[in-house]
């Protein structure tokens, strides 16, 4: 089966969606005793979310990489993840989604998101040939996100390592059954329109 260049793979319910942040212990310690985001998080800086767990440990070096120790799989609504993502950008100029480049710098300097598609990754953290979403997250929707659209924060650091301890003795399929299981996201047409998903 092929998979589209541009495809939103992620696990979710009817409600939820789950993304994935790594944070230093002191971050994610706050957030999980609170159930949402508080200091030290800064609502300040732009927050990076991931819907792909192959792709948050190729960024994390599976939790442990010094300031990403701790994974934490986030459950937002997917009201909030759609609000999202019908108000990005993408990170760079499309001339097929763009009229001009200055349309793209002005859309790029008011949206208060941020979309850009890296390559997937193998369970052994090898670059595939089709993308994953990546989505940035400053100003009014940080704080939707950390005061509205979070629904459940769970610790999967122990999760990353199990994986990662699995693949150093060579067990690739024990490794793979650990993984949280990701569909494509039924985005709708006009979402999907602005964040060059399908």
């Amino acid at each position: 089966m092929t998979v589209p260049r541009h495809e939103i793979r992620a696990a979710y319910t009817g409600t939820s969606v789950t993304v994935y942040q790594a944070y230093p212990p002191e971050i994610a310690e706050a957030a999980l005793r609170a159930g949402r985001f508080v200091p030290p998080f800064k609502r300040e800086r732009m927050t990076w979310i991931k819907t792909s767990f192959r792709w948050m440990m190729y960024r994390c070096g599976w939790a442990l990489k010094p300031g990403q120790e701790r994974v934490l799989a986030v459950d937002i609504s997917r009201a909030g993840f759609e609000w999202a993502l019908r108000h990005a950008c993408l990170s760079s100029y499309d001339p097929r989604l763009h009229p001009d480049r200055d349309a793209w710098r002005h859309l790029l300097w008011v949206s208060p998101v941020r979309v850009q598609w890296d390559p997937e990754r193998s369970l052994r953290l090898a670059p595939l040939p089709y993308r994953s979403l990546q989505v940035g997250l400053t100003g009014d929707a940080v704080r939707r996100y950390v005061d509205e659209w979070v629904v459940g924060l769970t610790d999967v650091t122990g999760l990353a390592r199990s994986v990662h301890g699995r693949l150093t003795v060579g067990d690739e399929a024990g490794a793979a059954a650990l993984l949280p299981v990701e569909r494509p996201y039924p985005l709708p047409a006009e979402v999907a329109r602005v964040v060059d998903a399908g």
